[in-house]
Formats: C-alpha cells, sequence, structure tokens
C-alpha cells in the first residue's frame, strides 16, 4: 500500500472543521485526526504487508521548469493546514511507516516508481492518492483507491473500472487529460473537446501522438481548434506522464509493516492530543494480527443498556457524537434471497429494518438488510439483486411495502433502485440526514466517515472476515469481501439511525427530519432524473462569445502593459503589478502578494489603473466562459442537464447544486441573462414558469424580531424599501428619493447579515459616520430588530447553537473562540443562521407541497430546479393557469408568519424570459 501524504492530508483537511481541531499552541491537526482515521480503518480492511507515503517536498519540480505556470492557479496554503504535514510525518515515523519525499520530483512519482517495484517482484499494489493522474499506474496488479467525498469513501479502480468511466484503458488516461485539460494542475486543453470527444478520438487513432499525426483526419470546429493546440497537448502528455525510474533510498523489504515505536507514539500523539487515536495505534499489532476485534470503549463513558443515556458526547476536537447506550450482538447472516424472505417474513411492524444498498462486483445492486428486535439478537443479512429487474420479484416487492426501513442516503437510494426500475417506500429513518441534523458542521456525512467518528469511538467495526464463524449456517460458507460489507453497511446503518432519532427527538430536530428532510429527498431524486432542456447550439455559440471576449480583453491588456503575460499566474501578475508597474503591495502571502479578486478590487480603487480594470473583466470573461463549457460538457443524451443537488451541502440548511452548478449563474446581469435564456420548455411542454418569494428574509426578520414597524411595513401594501426609508428619513414615502431607497436597501439586508458601520459606508461609498448615523436612524424606528439582533448572538454563547423557526440547530462552538477572527465570524454567522435556515426549511416545505399537489391533481407539469428562493416547473399543454395557481398557494402558504408570504410568477418559453 502505497499512499499520496499530501493529497490525502489536504482532503483530509476541508473534511473536517479546522476549529474543532487546535491545540493551545494554536497548530491545528484537523487534517492529521481525518489522515489518521484513514489510515487506520485501511490498515484494518486491506491488511497491507508492507506500506509506504509519500509526500512533495516542495512546489517546485522537474515540470515547473519545463512550465513555469503548472500548478499556478492553486491558491495560497489555507493558514490552519501550515504545519500540519510537518507533524503528520512525525506521527508515520512514530507508527515506523516510511514516509518518502525527492527533490524535484512529486509524490505521484515515487507512487509511480514503488508501484512499479511492487509489480516486478509479483505483489498486489494498493495505490491511495486523490491525484487523477495516477489512473495511469490501474492495471491488473495495480488497485487505486480513490477518494470520493473527504477521505471516508474511497472507490476502488481496477482496470474495468477506469474504462467505464473515461471510455478508455488507465494506460490512455493521461492522453484523455492532455486532450482535455486539467484545471487543478492548470494545464490548459483543447477548447471544445470534452472527456467524450477525446475517448473518442483515442479508441479510433491510438494515443495523443497518433491522435495528432491524424488530426488533418479531424473535421469540423473541434479538429480545428485541435490543429490551433498541438503543442499545448504535447506539453500536457510530458507533464502528466508519472515517471516510475526514480532513485529512492529504500527496497521492498524496508517497508514491510512493523511494529510502532510505542515510547514515540507515547510521546507525538500526547503532544498533539490525539488521545483516541493512540489507542487505537497502540493496539495497531494486534489489531492486524487478530481474528476478531473488539470495542474500544470511549473514555468515561459506559456502553452497556443499563448505564445512563446521555444524547451525545465530546470527542477529540470537539466533535459531536451521538452515543450508543446498548451494544448489539454480533449478528447473524443470511445468503439467499428464500432465506431473506423467510426472515423478513418475522419482522413486525414495530421493527425497523436497516437496508444497504450499494454496487458490488458489478451487480446492478446489493442489498444488506439488518433488525434488532426486542428479546432476539441483531440479524444482518445480504442478498444480490442481480436479476431483480422483473416485475413482482418478492424483494422488491418488500422494499416497496410498508414495512419501516431505515437507510443511509435516501436520495441516492431511490436512483440506485432506479437503474433496474424499482423502488423504496416507508423510509422513516435517512441515517445521513439524521446526522446532517444533529451536527449541520460537517462536510463528511457518508457511513464510511461514521466509522472514524462514530463506531471507531464506542463500537469497533466487526471483522468481516469473522463475523459469521460461529453462526449456525455457518456451513454454507462465510460471508466476506463486499457481501460482507454491504450486510455490516445496513447493520451500521439501523445503529445509527436509532441513536441519532432519540438524540433528535429531544429536541424539535425529530420533527424537521421527518417533515422538511425525509420527504424532500424523493422529490429531489425526481428532479435530479428529470433535468432542464438546454439549447445546445446556443450554449456552444455562448461559449465562443465569452472566450472571444476573454481573448479580446487579454490584448487590450497586454498593450496597456507593452508585452504578453499569463493572466491566471499569480506569480507572473505579481511581476507585473508590484515590480513592472509598482503598485502598492497587498497582503502578503507565502509566495508573494495576494493577487485574489478582493486584493485587487482593493488596489483598483486606490490606483484607478487600467490594467486592473482590463484584469478584473478578463477573469469575469474567463469565469463566464469557462461555466458555459462546463454547461454544455453536462448534457445527457437525452438533451437535459441533470444537477445534483447537495442535501447536506451547507450548515445553514440551504441546498446547494453541483455537477453542474446551477445556482452560481449571475442573476442580475446580462450575461447571466443570456445563459438562463439557453434553458428551454422540453419536447412535450408547453413553457416554463419561475415563482419565486419576495423579499422572504426581511419577512422572516419581521416574524422573529415582532417588530411592530416592520410588520406594517409589509402589511401597509408600501413598498417596503420607500416604507423604511420613510421611517428612517422623517419624510413620506413620496419623498423618499432612489438614493434614500438604496442605502436602506443595502443597510436593512446588510444588518440580516452582520454588517458593521464601516461595512456599510464601505458598500455605500459614504463617510463612516454617515453609516453609523443612518444604521441609528433604523435602529431608533425599528428597536425590535435592534434587540433581536443583539440577543441572538447572545443566547447563541448560552446555548451554543442557533435555532430556525422549525428547530432546525446549527452549532456554534467558536462564539468563545479566543482567536477574534473566528470569534466574529462566528457571531456574523449566527446573526444570520436563523433566518436563512428559516428560509431553506420553508422553501423545502413549498418543494414537498408543490410535488404532491401535481401529484394529487393529476397534473403532468413537473418541477424542475430550485435556485435559491425560486422554483421552476415545466408546464404541460394546457396546464398553465392550474399550475400558476399551485404555485402561489403551495408556496404563499408553506408558512404561517406574523407577515404574509409574496409570491411572485412569470412565465415564458426560456428560464430567463420566465424571470421576472
Amino acid at each position: 500500500m502505497i499512499i499520496d501524504g499530501h493529497s490525502l492530508a489536504f482532503r483530509a483537511f476541508y473534511a473536517l472543521p479546522p476549529e474543532s481541531f487546535q491545540l493551545e499552541s494554536g497548530q491545528h491537526t484537523n487534517a492529521i485526526h481525518g489522515f489518521l482515521g484513514m489510515l487506520l480503518n485501511l490498515l484494518d480492511k486491506e491488511r497491507p504487508t508492507r506500506i509506504a507515503v509519500a509526500f512533495d517536498r516542495s512546489r517546485h519540480s522537474f515540470r515547473t521548469e519545463e512550465y513555469p505556470e503548472y500548478k499556478g492557479t492553486r491558491g495560497d496554503t489555507p493558514e490552519e493546514f501550515k504545519g500540519q504535514v510537518e507533524n503528520l510525518q512525525q506521527v508515520l515515523e512514530a507508527m515506523n511507516i516510511t514516509v518518502l519525499t525527492k527533490e524535484n520530483y512529486e509524490a505521484d512519482d515515487i507512487l509511480a516508481t514503488l508501484s512499479l517495484t511492487g509489480e516486478q517482484s509479483g505483489a498486489k499494489v494498493l495505490v491511495v492518492s486523490g491525484d487523477r493522474d495516477t489512473f495511469q499506474l490501474v492495471d491488473d496488479q495495480v488497485t487505486l483507491l480513490y477518494p470520493v467525498k473527504g477521505v471516508s469513501t474511497l472507490t476502488r479502480y481496477t482496470p474495468e473500472a477506469v474504462h467505464d468511466k473515461y471510455g478508455v484503458p488507465p494506460e490512455h488516461y493521461p492522453d484523455i487529460a492532455a486532450l482535455v485539460g486539467e484545471t487543478s494542475d492548470n494545464l490548459p486543453g483543447v477548447p471544445g473537446v470534452g472527456p467524450k470527444t477525446a475517448a473518442k478520438w483515442v479508441n479510433a487513432y491510438g494515443d495523443v501522438y497518433q491522435i495528432i499525426a491524424n488530426a488533418d483526419q479531424i473535421k469540423g470546429k473541434v479538429g480545428e481548434s485541435l490543429r490551433e493546440h498541438i503543442a499545448d497537448v504535447e506539453r500536457n502528455r510530458r507533464l502528466n506522464r508519472l515517471r516510475r525510474d526514480l532513485e529512492l533510498p529504500v527496497g521492498l523489504d524496508d517497508l514491510k509493516v512493523r511494529e510502532v515505536d510505542h515510547e514515540r507514539v507515547e510521546a507525538v500523539f500526547s503532544a498533539l492530543e490525539l488521545r483516541t487515536m493512540k489507542a487505537r495505534v497502540q493496539g495497531l499489532d494486534a489489531q492486524l494480527h487478530r481474528s476478531s476485534q473488539r470495542a474500544v470503549p470511549v473514555e468515561g463513558i459506559e456502553g452497556s443498556a443499563t448505564a445512563a443515556a446521555p444524547s451525545a458526547i465530546a470527542v477529540p476536537g470537539e466533535l459531536r457524537v451521538p452515543v450508543i447506550t446498548d451494544e448489539p450482538p454480533l449478528p447473524t447472516r443470511l445468503t439467499s434471497e428464500a432465506v431473506a424472505l423467510e426472515w423478513l417474513a418475522g419482522v413486525t411492524a414495530d421493527d425497523t429494518v436497516g437496508v444497504s444498498l450499494q454496487t458490488v462486483d458489478q451487480r446492478p445492486v446489493a442489498l444488506g438488510l439488518a433488525v434488532a428486535s426486542a428479546g432476539q439478537p441483531t440479524r444482518v443479512g445480504f442478498a444480490a439483486l442481480d436479476d431483480a429487474a422483473a416485475a413482482g420479484h418478492p424483494l422488491l416487492e418488500w422494499l416497496s411495502g410498508s414495512q419501516p426501513k431505515a437507510v443511509h442516503g435516501l436520495k441516492q437510494a431511490i436512483h440506485q433502485l432506479a437503474r433496474i426500475e424499482a423502488t423504496i417506500d416507508n423510509v422513516v429513518v435517512d441515517s445521513e440526514l439524521a446526522w446532517y441534523l444533529f451536527d449541520s458542521t460537517r462536510s463528511d456525512y457518508s457511513l464510511a466517515a461514521s466509522e472514524q467518528l462514530y463506531f471507531t469511538h464506542q463500537f469497533a467495526h466487526p471483522d468481516a472476515d469473522a463475523l459469521f464463524a460461529d453462526t449456525a449456517d455457518a456451513a454454507e460458507g462465510a460471508l466476506a469481501g463486499p457481501d460482507a460489507e454491504t450486510a455490516i453497511a445496513a447493520w451500521q446503518t439501523l445503529l445509527l439511525g436509532r441513536a441519532l432519532v432519540r438524540s433528535l427527538d429531544t429536541t424539535r430536530g425529530g420533527q424537521v427530519l421527518r417533515d422538511i428532510e425525509q420527504p424532500l429527498a424523493p422529490v429531489l431524486a425526481q428532479m435530479e432524473a428529470t433535468g432542464i432542456a438546454v439549447n445546445a447550439e446556443g450554449l456552444e455559440s455562448l461559449a465562443d462569445t465569452f472566450t472571444d471576449r476573454a481573448r479580446d480583453i487579454a490584448s487590450e491588456a497586454y498593450k496597456v502593459i507593452g508585452h504578453e503575460t499569463n493572466l491566471a499566474s499569480p506569480k507572473q501578475l505579481q511581476q507585473v503589478l508590484f515590480d513592472e508597474l509598482g503598485m502598492p503591495t497587498t497582503r502578503k502571502t507565502k509566495t508573494g502578494y495576494s493577487t485574489d479578486q478582493a486584493s485587487l478590487s482593493a488596489l483598483y480603487e486606490k490606483t484607478q489603473h487600467p490594467f486592473l480594470e482590463l484584469l478584473g473583466a478578463h477573469r469575469d470573461a474567463t469565469k463566464l466562459a469557462q461555466m458555459v463549457q462546463t454547461l454544455r460538457r453536462s448534457i445527457a443524451d437525452d438533451g437535459r442537464v441533470h444537477t445534483t443537488y447537495q442535501q447536506t451541502g451547507t450548515a445553514t440548511g440551504r441546498l446547494s447544486s453541483t455537477d453542474p452548478n446551477l445556482q452560481n449563474i449571475p442573476v442580475r446581469s446580462e450575461e447571466g441573462r443570456r445563459i438562463r435564456d439557453q434553458f428551454v420548455a422540453g419536447e412535450g411542454y408547453e413553457t416554463l414558469i419561475s415563482a419565486d418569494y419576495s423579499q422572504i428574509e426581511m419577512r422572516i426578520m419581521a416574524h422573529v424580531s415582532r417588530d411592530e414597524g416592520l410588520i406594517e411595513a409589509f402589511n401597509s401594501g408600501e413598498d417596503l424599501h420607500r416604507y423604511v426609508g420613510s421611517k428612517v428619513f422623517g419624510v413620506t414615502p413620496a419623498e423618499v428619493t432612489s438614493e434614500m431607497r438604496s442605502k436602506v436597501k443595502a443597510m436593512s439586508y446588510g444588518l440580516v447579515y452582520g454588517l458593521s458601520a464601516f461595512g456599510l459606508a464601505k458598500q455605500l461609498g459614504i463617510s463612516r459616520d454617515e453609516a453609523r448615523d443612518l444604521m441609528s436612524g433604523y435602529f431608533r424606528r425599528f428597536g425590535g430588530v435592534r434587540d433581536y439582533l443583539r440577543n441572538v448572538v447572545e443566547q447563541a454563547r448560552v446555548d451554543g447553537y442557533t435555532e430556525t423557526i422549525y428547530g432546525r440547530r446549527r452549532p456554534f462552538g467558536d462564539l468563545h473562540s479566543k482567536n477574534r477572527v473566528l470569534r466574529d465570524n462566528a457571531e456574523r454567522a449566527a446573526l444570520n443562521a436563523p433566518i436563512q435556515g428559516s428560509a431553506a426549511d420553508i422553501i423545502k416545505l413549498a418543494m414537498i407541497a408543490v410535488d404532491r399537489r401535481l401529484r394529487d391533481q393529476g397534473l403532468t407539469s413537473r418541477l424542475l430546479l430550485q435556485v435559491h428562493d425560486e422554483l421552476i416547473v415545466e408546464v404541460a399543454p394546457g396546464e398553465r393557469d392550474a399550475v400558476t395557481d399551485l404555485l402561489v398557494d403551495a408556496m404563499g402558504s408553506a408558512a404561517t408568519l406574523d407577515v404574509h408570504l409574496d409570491v411572485h410568477v412569470g412565465v415564458g418559453p426560456t428560464w430567463a424570459q420566465a424571470a421576472h
């Protein structure tokens, strides 16, 4: 097993909140915690006989010597990450795990060399890396474990899996990457060429050099684009080829798994406050050779059914983890569908059955089942649904039946079952969503992550090889490998869901789970499956327009400074701005002075230099071109774009959109309107309807603050900001000028986000004294708002969290932080969390109501998109009026507030024309 240390440490850093893992010295350790948890799980599951971890020595390598812009777009190293790699290397050395670096080379080159050495010795090799370049190493002896979320979920890539993903064998993945480009490495590809086109060329001609040799045979715009960018492709291919011939100071025998250095582990782990991890590592030698594994108890917590049952415990780094108060016995197994059906027939309506749905060994769906009944041992089973697509299959009937079920990730389960035309019904617990509601500050809610932050701290992961050894049906052969893991996942789902719901039901969180999040999951699944139709030709034309604009702006910028430069390279920009043009320096970074957008905007305010203006315009045009190109590449075979809604992606409760992100298209610009104009009603549908809430956050502010003046402002029928302006400035609404209205509007919304007098002054271009007077006048007339904003933070300091109208909680541990920056950020977020979270709850309730009413009324129109406070519906012929009435009523009645919810509706053939 050879591990890319830098890649995985960086992913671990973003998987765990830095603020929850901090020593008294200020040193953060979240990357170390995440990496170590991943490593221990891998050692437990994979049992390697040899192991090494490779790290980059610096950003400089033979690749940057050839191409200085290589990885040039990567941002500065986060302050919280600094020092963690060095400490992690000490941790690994204490564990007697070989750590390798090599001057002028990257960690990937070390992995490539070691994997070849292992192959030549006849060994099976596991490469663990988050760098896509390592796909080229995969073959019959080398398997890649690639993280898909944080470092807890690793996908196993064999040659077949790589081919399934990219359409080419692993050895040709670098050819795909050379043609398409690699954004993270700052290697631009051939414009207009995506992975599918690249794969088609590779399969037709061979590697990139053979493709280049046949470039004249490739017709159309993409062929022309290829011929214009041959030098880029050749450079990309040289740089993404991993070196497999490095001279390393170790041989295979030096990498053997050895006993840890217990004295060094004690010293290093104690210094880094890795208490629980230290206990696991000190038992690592026995763990690697054991035949079974027992639980490691959490210090100070009893694990018996008779013990006190606190709702949560704090583990290192102050992560909140629900407590399992009753350790279930290791369960029996079942191996056939007949046994499964016989067993399921015996469960009662009071039993909740844990369900795990996974893809195993190319099966469409592998089904794991678990149940814990009163007075009976916990039972776990596995069944393969290879041929389960036939209608009326008994297990599929059971899945769609009334038996209560627990799953981890209901939306994903719906998608998986749809592959075999099956459904799941009566899911009473989604442990993923329950975990999200229990602690909304995490970035990874996968079941694999629960092993590190939940089962690991209380009950160990069952040993798949020994779990069923003593069961009555052991003669049928031990259930092992992926089958056993699927069964164990069902057991964990049941256990985790039960503990989380028990904790949530001590608050209103249980109702948020049952009334909002769980009913929303199937609505989102249907929206994702449906997608939205797009005008592919229009997107292609826009991509060309924005690309041409970026090129023209770059030419103008070059004229200003008298030469060409890479406008995307921080290093070259630093030279132009601070050396050649002599501009005032910006914020100091590790690699010089900052060239991020905020720094350059501030610099432009000081200097008004035309190069800075053009640079900002170039960045905007480039961003738009990339956005449109991403949308174009996302068009599926059905001519529609299918975004993915992340239901656990934000701490506030808002949905986020990914692959592609449809929520980041500019709202108020002409360019954004042109992009939205390419989203259209699909074939068989008449038009699109856009419905959104008007000023919902201010309406929620009026409700939670109980401010009589703000409530009257909404109920008066006057324009909100004109009414408020009249009160603040002491004039009649008719006398409120547009300038007055703009100031009041900026202040009203800014207050919801914790805007200070300094921030308001900067935003409006006024003096700080005028901004302070403006805020004072506002608070004199709307004292309820002032009192609410003052009290919400103070109450959060006492409670440790804020709450929405419906009871969704967001923890705020940093309100007591000694770090002023962290504390100030937490205060601003605490001001807004109840408002934004309540808005998120209301739009979710509206989505559930709209979807239900469309079905209840027998309409064939369908909900397509949710973008912040807006819903998009695709309208079937003859249903326009009915859908309009339905949206206004369902959205308007989604919540009962002290002020009414105002819904605006627009109709049009495109998203832009439907907007209002």
